[in-house]
Protein backbone atom coordinates (compact mmCIF):
# COMPACT_ATOMS: atom_id res chain seq x y z
CA UNK A 1 0.00 0.00 0.00
CA UNK A 2 1.35 3.79 -1.19
CA UNK A 3 -0.66 6.76 -1.08
CA UNK A 4 0.27 10.42 -0.14
CA UNK A 5 -1.17 13.09 2.46
CA UNK A 6 -0.52 16.33 1.85
CA UNK A 7 0.41 18.87 4.90
CA UNK A 8 0.08 22.75 4.82
CA UNK A 9 3.13 22.91 7.02
CA UNK A 10 7.11 22.83 6.92
CA UNK A 11 8.79 19.96 6.72
CA UNK A 12 9.82 20.26 10.96
CA UNK A 13 6.49 21.16 12.20
CA UNK A 14 4.94 18.33 10.55
CA UNK A 15 7.65 15.67 12.13
CA UNK A 16 7.04 17.20 15.31
CA UNK A 17 3.07 17.05 14.89
CA UNK A 18 3.70 13.00 13.87
CA UNK A 19 6.12 12.38 16.64
CA UNK A 20 3.62 14.31 19.15
CA UNK A 21 1.19 12.15 17.47
CA UNK A 22 2.40 8.74 17.95
CA UNK A 23 3.63 9.84 21.21
CA UNK A 24 -0.40 10.60 22.54
CA UNK A 25 -1.52 7.29 21.31
CA UNK A 26 0.72 5.39 22.39
CA UNK A 27 -1.71 3.96 25.15
CA UNK A 28 -4.06 3.18 22.26
CA UNK A 29 -1.65 1.76 19.82
CA UNK A 30 -0.59 -0.97 22.60
CA UNK A 31 -4.32 -1.99 22.95
CA UNK A 32 -4.48 -3.21 19.47
CA UNK A 33 -0.65 -4.00 18.72
CA UNK A 34 2.16 -5.74 19.61
CA UNK A 35 6.19 -5.32 18.89
CA UNK A 36 5.76 -2.17 18.25
CA UNK A 37 8.54 -0.57 16.90
CA UNK A 38 9.36 3.03 15.70
CA UNK A 39 12.36 4.70 14.70
CA UNK A 40 13.24 7.94 12.68
CA UNK A 41 16.05 8.44 10.17
CA UNK A 42 16.18 12.22 9.56
CA UNK A 43 12.98 12.70 7.77
CA UNK A 44 11.75 9.06 7.63
CA UNK A 45 10.10 7.04 10.21
CA UNK A 46 10.42 3.01 9.92
CA UNK A 47 7.51 1.50 12.16
CA UNK A 48 6.26 -2.04 12.28
CA UNK A 49 3.62 -3.95 14.73
CA UNK A 50 2.14 -6.93 14.87
CA UNK A 51 -1.49 -6.83 14.72
CA UNK A 52 -4.36 -9.84 15.06
CA UNK A 53 -0.96 -12.02 14.71
CA UNK A 54 -0.26 -10.40 11.48
CA UNK A 55 3.29 -8.46 10.83
CA UNK A 56 3.21 -4.79 9.40
CA UNK A 57 5.67 -2.78 8.32
CA UNK A 58 6.32 0.47 6.18
CA UNK A 59 7.53 3.97 5.59
CA UNK A 60 6.35 7.75 6.65
CA UNK A 61 8.67 9.83 4.62
CA UNK A 62 7.94 13.47 5.38
CA UNK A 63 8.91 16.25 2.55
CA UNK A 64 8.09 19.56 2.63
CA UNK A 65 4.79 19.68 1.25
CA UNK A 66 3.18 15.94 1.92
CA UNK A 67 3.60 12.36 3.81
CA UNK A 68 4.96 9.76 1.67
CA UNK A 69 3.30 6.65 3.36
CA UNK A 70 4.07 3.07 2.62
CA UNK A 71 3.31 -0.63 4.67
CA UNK A 72 4.01 -4.15 3.48
CA UNK A 73 0.42 -5.10 4.22
CA UNK A 74 -0.01 -9.38 3.91
CA UNK A 75 -2.75 -10.18 1.24
CA UNK A 76 -6.07 -10.29 3.30
CA UNK A 77 -5.47 -6.84 4.43
CA UNK A 78 -4.98 -5.26 0.68
CA UNK A 79 -9.07 -5.52 0.48
CA UNK A 80 -8.94 -2.93 3.09
CA UNK A 81 -6.52 -0.51 1.39
CA UNK A 82 -8.62 2.07 0.77
CA UNK A 83 -10.25 2.27 4.30
CA UNK A 84 -7.07 2.58 5.95
CA UNK A 85 -5.99 5.24 3.77
CA UNK A 86 -9.23 7.45 4.58
CA UNK A 87 -8.39 6.71 8.05
CA UNK A 88 -4.65 7.67 8.31
CA UNK A 89 -5.88 11.08 6.19
CA UNK A 90 -8.38 11.40 8.47
CA UNK A 91 -5.95 11.54 11.65
CA UNK A 92 -3.88 13.67 10.21
CA UNK A 93 -6.67 16.27 9.96
CA UNK A 94 -7.18 15.86 13.64
CA UNK A 95 -3.75 17.17 14.11
CA UNK A 96 -3.98 19.75 12.16
CA UNK A 97 -2.25 18.51 8.57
Amino acid sequence: MQFKIDHRTTQQAAIRKLKQMIEDQQKAIAEHATDVRTEWKENVLEFGFTAQGTKITGTVTVTDTHFDIYAKLPLMYRLFEGKIEKMIAAEAAKIGM
